[in-house]
């Protein structure tokens, strides 16, 4: 599966890259730093949230308002990595890392092994815009929330390169 994940302003769109059609929108909610992933049907499906305002932020997914990831950043500028662990909403346990060598490439390895990839691209305008290639087997439908992780931990260092 690849998708691409375009940004503006708190507003984050998810698009099918081989069929360039929507499938998810990322919407801020106004107040407590909440982002919603609502389908094309603006049925909301997740919830992430920055649950510490640290150097090195976490965060929390939740589906219907039960916590069933968190996401830590392990290391902002020596190899930048962001963990992901919980269980699916089926309760099957889930360890992701999100891991790069510059901010800009990063791997998405499952238990170790690498499953896809999530590239930051810098637009004519400015503004950035990931791609996330993922193998089918292993794709759910919080992936996108993971770029949006990565924009709210990397994203400025990421506009200012």
């Amino acid at each position: 599966m690849e998708l691409m994940i375009s940004v503006k302003g708190n507003k984050f769109t998810v698009t099918d890259k081989k069929q360039d059609r929507l499938l998810y929108t990322v919407k801020k909610k106004t107040f407590g730093g909440r982002y919603l992933l609502l389908d094309a049907s603006n049925y909301q499906l997740y919830t992430i949230v920055q649950t510490s305002d640290d150097k090195k932020p976490t965060f929390s997914i939740t589906h219907n308002d039960i916590s069933i990831l968190k996401l830590e950043c392990k290391s902002l500028f020596l190899d930048p990595t962001i963990t992901v662990s919980g269980k699916d909403t089926a309760g099957t346990p889930i360890n992701y890392s999100i891991t790069s060598k510059e901010h800009r490439d990063f791997q998405l390895l499952r238990d170790g092994l690498p499953v896809g990839k999530l590239l930051v691209h810098i637009t004519v305008s400015g503004e950035l815009q990931y791609e996330i290639e993922i193998q089918d087997k292993v794709f759910d439908d919080y992936i996108p929330l993971f770029a949006v992780a990565v924009d709210l931990t990397f994203g400025n260092m990421n506009r200012g390169k």
